[in-house]
């Protein structure tokens, strides 16, 4: 899909893998609205840009976005879910709201969103990119609850796509460790797990991917071979999570 001239809705447009997408959309002929939690971050100011504050996690919240790029937009051609957060830690016990609310952010409001464009835009063509993460398949300790959600999500699109239309399109974005402060955020003096690329990087990819089409997109090389090696040599994944699992206990006892 050629993404000059097309109406597009982002969320978590705010920092990070977001906010580097955005500031490459906007440079296109095509009109956007720019949905965060945090609007006062969206540090991009251009004419094609309309900036909506937005709480995805919650499905009212969805609605009213939907409902306002409608209006603004008159139509959706391209729905990109990139809203997300990570917990980094070591699950000491049960915790139902802990755990409801990284789902509501990270996995509902996806697939609500994929739900709601296909209502509205029935058989007429659109896009949904969502961005998942390399652990739907390579699950990290210290990641247990985000690479969940980010599994879910590959297992919703992997069906759902048999579900749509001529020239209607789930696409799964699948980015190793991006070196933003979204692993700040996952818990204080985080350590970023190996191996890691740039938020540039992801945002090249996914422009890449929605121009040709690709169900999954995977902005790294590295990560790619990895994967086909470790069918090979199947102690390959294990080694990367052990390491992982050290770097987890000495954060731990920081």
């Amino acid at each position: 899909m050629d993404i000059d001239g097309k109406t597009i809705v982002q969320t978590g447009a705010s920092s990070g893998i977001g906010l580097e997408l955005l500031q490459k959309l906007a440079k296109l002929d095509c009109r956007i609205v720019a949905a965060a939690r945090t609007i006062d971050r969206v540090d991009v100011d251009h004419d094609n840009v309309i900036k909506y504050p937005c709480d995805v996690s919650v499905s009212d919240n969805l609605d009213q976005l939907f409902e306002f790029a409608l209006q603004e937009l008159g139509s959706i051609d391209i729905f990109i879910a990139n809203a997300g957060f990570a917990y980094y830690e070591e699950i000491a016990g049960p915790d139902w709201e802990h755990i409801e609310k990284i789902y509501a952010t990270n996995v509902f409001s996806s697939c609500y969103a994929a739900q709601k464009m296909k209502q509205l835009n029935a058989d007429r063509p659109y896009r949904v990119v969502v961005t998942a993460s390399a652990m739907s398949f390579w699950s990290m300790p210290g990641y247990a609850l985000y690479a969940s959600t980010k599994a879910a999500m590959h297992g919703f699109a992997t069906a759902y796509r048999f579900e749509l239309g001529k020239d209607q399109k789930l696409q799964m974005v699948y980015p190793i460790a991006t070196r933003t402060d979204f692993f700040n955020r996952a818990g204080p003096d985080t350590p970023v797990p190996w191996p890691s690329q740039s938020a540039e990087r992801v945002a090249d990819a996914i422009m890449d991917g929605i121009a040709r089409d690709k169900n999954a997109i995977f902005p790294s090389k590295l990560y790619s071979a990895l994967r086909i090696a470790n069918g090979h040599l199947p102690f390959i994944y294990p080694l990367i999570a052990r390491f992982e699992a050290r770097k987890l206990r000495r954060w731990a006892r920081r």
